[in-house]
């Protein structure tokens, strides 16, 4: 049998609408009726309707996140924090997997499934400031990653020099001095890894020593594959770094492979930097010291501004299209987590 906020008041002996304000979290309740109503609540077994909730207020009570690639464990650590991070405001998660193209980055953010959810939370790869110029849909967005894109919407990152420049900096305090960067991209200039590649280069130049290019290995790709490929390049080539800074963990992961089969012991011979902290790190036969964005922070930071975007435009204090408030710029924050692969074994 479905319990009612009727029946819950009827057992409380209150109003519905004091019911009401209880389950809604109204701050307004004294402790001893926030308690009379709970008591009755735990009694009747009663459960929010949420999809109730939400088309009072004329919503779907859904986000989407949409973001590269589903199989790369950073974009899944940070789904499951989104996730989290929007139950806490009891709204649902729709996931979408652009695969980084333009074509279907523009298709989601221009609200194929406007009908569909409230809010989008997007982590865009190939799409450009002009595809977004002319969005005209209703549903708020928020924009995470590095590009810059000068528009009226929010948008979440790190700051990626500062990230690489920790990386390299702890290198250095290590008696490191031919880093290199794998990893690199020359598509575009204000992806991560051209962020990432700015900050190895400004660390080394600080430190007073080359930046050569002989020691940046591109890829075309960021997948385990991409860096045992860069790696073994690198070492082809003849350029035997004494360390490593990878764009992201899976390149670094991949690295280490290679230089195992080739004899060549991490940290001993070469120190190994990542970036992402995803699980596969920690778990290694040689754990991988790695840059930590704070995926949880960003979580919450996107969730939050869907949020208030949502309520500014139900109660007419802005545009929920990001035309109202001004945009933020949001700055989540990240740690160096030391491992194995630079410290060695204990």
């Amino acid at each position: 049998m479905t319990v009612s906020l009727k029946d819950v008041a009827e057992r409380a002996g209150v109003s519905i609408k004091t019911v009401s304000n209880v389950v809604n979290n109204y701050r307004h309740v004294t402790p001893s009726m926030r308690s009379r109503v709970q008591r009755a609540i735990d009694e009747l077994g009663y459960v929010p309707n949420l999809t109730a909730r939400h088309l009072r207020k004329g919503r779907t009570g859904i986000l989407a996140l949409a973001v590269p690639e589903l199989g790369n464990p950073y974009f899944a650590e940070l789904a499951g924090a989104v996730i989290d991070a929007a139950a806490e405001h009891e709204y649902t998660v729709l996931l979408d997997h652009t695969g980084g193209s333009r074509e279907r980055e523009i298709l989601v953010s221009q609200g194929f499934r406007a009908r569909v959810i409230d809010g989008l939370i997007l982590s865009p790869i190939e799409l450009e400031a002009e595809d977004l110029r002319g969005r005209d849909q209703d549903a708020p967005l928020v924009l995470l990653g590095e590009r810059e894109y000068d528009l009226p919407y929010d948008h979440i990152a790190i700051d990626n020099v500062a990230a690489a420049r920790t990386a390299v900096r702890h290198l250095l305090a290590l008696g490191r001095s031919r880093i290199a960067f794998l990893g690199a991209r020359t598509d575009r200039f204000n992806e991560p890894s051209q962020l990432r590649l700015r900050g190895w280069r400004a660390e080394l130049t600080a430190a007073g020593l080359p930046a050569p290019d002989a020691l940046v290995a591109p890829t075309g790709g960021w997948a385990h594959a991409d860096g045992a490929a860069a790696m073994a390049r690198l070492l082809d080539s003849g350029e035997l770094p004494d360390a490593v800074f990878a764009y992201n963990d899976l390149i670094a992961i991949g690295a280490m492979r290679v230089l195992s089969e080739r004899g060549l012991r991490v940290p001993e011979d070469v120190a190994v930097v990542g970036f992402d902290d995803v699980a596969e790190g920690r778990y290694g036969t040689v754990t991988l010291t790695t840059v930590s964005p704070a995926k949880h922070t960003i979580a919450r930071l996107a969730v939050r501004s869907l949020v208030e975007r949502l309520e500014g435009a139900r109660e007419g204090t802005g545009d929920a299209a990001g035309d109202g408030p001004r945009a933020r710029e949001l700055r989540a924050e990240f740690r160096l987590v030391e491992r194995e692969s630079t410290l060695g074994r204990a």
